[in-house]
């Protein structure tokens, strides 16, 4: 695909499609200081969310964080210090697992991201972690790439990240000049202020614009998530586990009311305007480490044209299909299969890498929560990006829900 000169927009003008096009994120739950199981939310009834008994359960996490625990220290991406984690911190990642009446393996109304020990690092298939060297910028022509993993309302850690790679300054003004940069979606959720990080990407859009560079965003499952929560609330949708609503999921996977009492038309307009995939610099950035995305076309322009099309049929079923697809994970972590899957998405699409953010490079890594109590690979050893499915993919998501790294990289990497 290739990149326009449009930025995304603030809702102003009638909608023009552009290659800035697609995110968003969800609202989650008041913070709590307890971990949500599932058997906790099914078994609320009459509560203020609409759900019911025997609601199925949504989520995409297990239960690995504990806001009850001690503040993990942590270091910044790439060795800088930063303040990251805290008592109060309001991610509660939720989770469940593949269903097996799904014929892809996958729905969000079961648990996922279950609890992986595959042995000690370092053997075949295992998730190889980048550290990054920053590289020096070209004189002329476009600027240097960087790419944002997911956020998650975790605004601090972003614009400390922003500020570490000189693209914002003190007052979060962008100062990149011709820089481009692309967030790779998952605005909201889970985290403090979800509102707050779609309020700085739409403004850092227009001055890196202005500046000669640009920002711009890829429409995440949380942003399907927060869109079908504000459309369609309580409207029952067709599930593989059964009867759905928009508002449950939103709920169960992080959703924050003051992100959903802050949601305005405008945050509506820009998240559903975004692209889902671009094609850059000869890597394919995408939300989902899933193939899901070749059921929408079979070129980027098409995929991107197909699912803004489908948004703007205003269908509950249709938008509720499409964070079903695009919740799904792990397309490319199987050593076996894993490499096939991104072959197939780059040789239809173009491109030589997939740039992912969704999945938790912790779990990637199949080191979180061992037994043995072993935390030596968990969320806060993160410090990079990684490099798997034989070189061919870079997982973004360094777990910042759950105390890892909120990671701002520049491409290519230099591995």
């Amino acid at each position: 695909m290739v990149e326009g000169s449009m930025t995304q927009g603030a809702g102003q003008g009638p909608a023009v499609r552009t290659d800035t096009e697609r995110d968003f994120r969800l609202p989650v739950v008041e913070p709590a200081s307890h971990t949500v199981s599932a058997g906790a939310a099914a078994a609320v009834s009459g509560n203020s969310a609409g759900l019911v008994a025997d609601a199925p359960v949504y989520g995409e996490y297990p239960a690995y964080y504990d806001a009850s625990r001690a503040p993990v220290p942590a270091q910044h991406g790439y060795g800088h210090a930063a303040p990251y984690g805290g008592a109060d911190e309001p991610g509660r990642p939720m989770g469940h697992a593949p269903e097996e009446s799904d014929p892809e393996g996958y729905t969000p109304t079961q648990r996922d991201l279950p609890v992986i020990g595959r042995g000690a690092l370092g053997g075949p298939g295992d998730t190889v972690q980048i550290q990054y060297v920053p590289q020096e910028t070209p004189g002329e022509g476009p600027g240097p790439l960087y790419v944002v993993g997911d956020v998650h309302g975790y605004i601090d850690e972003l614009v400390s990240e922003l500020q570490f790679q000189g693209l914002i300054d003190e007052d979060r003004n962008w100062s990149a000049g011709n820089a481009r940069l692309w967030f790779l979606g998952d605005f909201t959720d889970r985290g403090p202020d979800g509102i707050g990080v779609i309020d700085l990407v739409m403004r850092l859009s227009a001055e890196a614009a202005a500046a000669g560079g640009y920002c711009k965003a890829l429409m995440g499952n949380h942003e399907l998530l927060l869109i079908g929560a504000k459309r369609f609330g309580d409207t029952p949708v067709v599930s593989g586990a059964g009867t759905a609503t928009f508002q449950a999921a939103w709920l169960l996977n992080g959703g924050q009311r003051t992100d959903m009492d802050r949601l305005q038309d405008v945050h509506l307009q820009w998240m559903s305007r975004l692209d889902a995939a671009v094609l850059v610099d000869d890597h394919l950035l995408l939300h989902s480490d899933t193939t899901a995305y070749l059921d929408y076309g079979d070129s980027v322009e098409d995929v991107n044209d197909t699912i803004h099309e489908l948004l703007n049929r205003n269908d509950a079923d249709i938008t509720w299909d499409l964070f079903r697809k695009f919740t799904k994970r792990f397309a490319f972590r199987d050593e076996g299969t894993g490499p096939q899957a991104v072959r197939e998405l780059i040789g239809t699409y173009g491109g030589s890498r997939v740039v992912h953010g969704h999945s938790p490079i912790p779990y990637l890594l199949g080191e979180v929560g061992t037994e043995d109590g072993d935390n030596s690979h968990g969320p806060d050893a993160v410090v990079g990006p990684h490099v798997y499915a034989e070189g061919l993919a870079i997982a973004m998501d360094g777990g910042v829900t759950m105390a890892g790294k909120l990671l701002v990289v520049q491409l290519p990497l230099n591995d």
